[in-house]
């Protein structure tokens, strides 16, 4: 993996930290990767549907 830094709105990083506490996610990072990670998978699924 690759270290990147990111700027988020205080309301995102508060949201992040809600579902870490209610242990939804371990950690902000694990919340980001998937976030990222059903963003990448539903644009290429979205795509596909189009072609």
């Amino acid at each position: 993996m690759k270290l990147i830094t990111l700027y988020l709105p205080e309301t995102y990083i508060k949201a992040l930290d809600q579902l870490v506490g209610e242990r939804f996610y371990p950690n902000r990072a694990e919340a980001i990767r998937v976030a990222i990670r059903d963003l990448i998978s539903a644009e290429v699924w979205r795509r596909k549907g189009v072609d």
